[in-house]
């Protein structure tokens, strides 16, 4: 009994795993440098690991102070071929990246960016999941 109750839960783990890990959007990233005054937060400082959300994804301001955890997946030019460095980084949402402007799903702040790729790719595909 205790044996096929350590497989469910090794099996009920699996699939949770599983889940999180399709949970994953696509999109692209850019970066900016100006990160005050910002549309969630006016001067109010809010650190480096940030960013602004693009119109769908900001929502009438819905998206401000959501984490999002952010990771390269690869190029969306010729300019740099392998832009990632791997890992990922977590941003908080403090600002918004309007249309027709912003060219990405989010704008992150110039050292989140420079986590995860490099900074002369400057727009990368990324998978991004709400925290």
């Amino acid at each position: 009994m205790a044996n096929k109750m350590s497989v469910m839960f090794v099996m009920g783990f699996f699939i949770i795993s599983l889940i999180s890990v399709t949970s994953a959007i696509s999109g692209t990233a850019t970066y900016y440098t100006v990160y005050k005054p910002s549309a969630c937060y006016g001067y109010q400082e809010e650190g480096t690991m940030i960013g602004a959300a693009s119109d769908a994804l900001y929502a009438n301001g819905a998206a401000c102070g959501k984490m999002y955890k952010i990771t390269c997946t690869g190029p969306t030019n010729q300019g740099v071929p392998q832009p990632c460095k791997g890992g990922s980084v977590t941003v908080k949402i403090v600002d918004r990246c309007p249309s027709p402007a912003c060219k990405s799903t989010i704008d992150l702040s110039q050292e989140a960016f420079s986590a995860i790729a490099d900074l002369n790719a400057g727009k990368i595909n990324i998978d991004y999941t709400q925290m």
